[in-house]
């Protein structure tokens, strides 16, 4: 599997993102799903997703969440941060969220709009202590049964445009899209060729089509 980036930048992004949540929903009183909806609305979420070293290797977690508030609202967090003797439910949300993002390669936005904010908090009771690929086996079943339709046809659909006009401009048979949309044929193992003549008439690129 891809991941969404190098590895040697997972630990920080899981410990920046978990002091992010704590610090903005435990010390700035920020509503935990509000703060979930200011991140994936930032750049700091792209960013991130993308594995960006200067962002994961450079800021602490609650500057990344003074960040994505001046960003969002225009409003400045200055409230000092607060030792705790224990991780807090909301650093253990944003620590795991921030590794399944790497594992799965999707971006953050759509891993929150598949997985609220609380039905993480009760994953919490039950995960925190656990090895987190119990963690990413669950996420991951709700998240693929969320996104049921391929993102061919997810994007396709968006672009409004049908399988036999993507078929005319892409040079793709209809029957190969429609195969790819139906995960008889797997998109994964299509020529590069194939991929970005596709991506090329939805105006996206080859690695929004790869299925995770």
């Amino acid at each position: 599997m891809t991941h969404a980036y190098q590895e040697i930048y997972l630990s920080n992004a899981q410990v920046a993102l978990g002091d992010a949540f704590d610090y903005a929903v435990n010390t700035c009183g920020i509503p935990g799903k509000d703060f979930a909806k200011l991140f994936c609305g930032s750049s700091v979420s792209r960013r991130m997703g993308n594995g960006e070293p200067s962002l994961l290797s450079g800021k602490s977690g609650i500057e990344i969440a003074i960040e994505v508030v001046a960003e969002t609202t225009g409003k400045q967090l200055d409230a000092a941060p607060t030792e705790r003797m224990e991780r807090s439910a909301e650093y253990w949300i944003g620590w795991a969220i921030a590794y399944y993002q790497w594992y799965s390669a999707r971006r953050y936005n759509e891993i929150f709009k598949a997985i609220s904010y609380d039905a993480l908090q009760k994953m919490y009771y039950t995960l925190h202590e656990a090895d987190i690929t119990k963690f990413v086996d669950i996420a991951d079943e709700i998240v693929r049964e969320y996104f049921k339709d391929t993102n061919l046809k997810r994007i396709r659909t968006a672009y409004g445009c049908t399988q036999a006009e993507l078929a005319r401009l892409s040079g793709v048979t209809l029957r190969s899209i429609q195969m790819y949309e139906q995960r008889r044929k797997d998109i994964n193992k299509a020529s590069a060729e194939t991929l970005y003549s596709i991506a090329k008439v939805l105006g996206c690129t080859i690695e929004d089509l790869i299925e995770r």
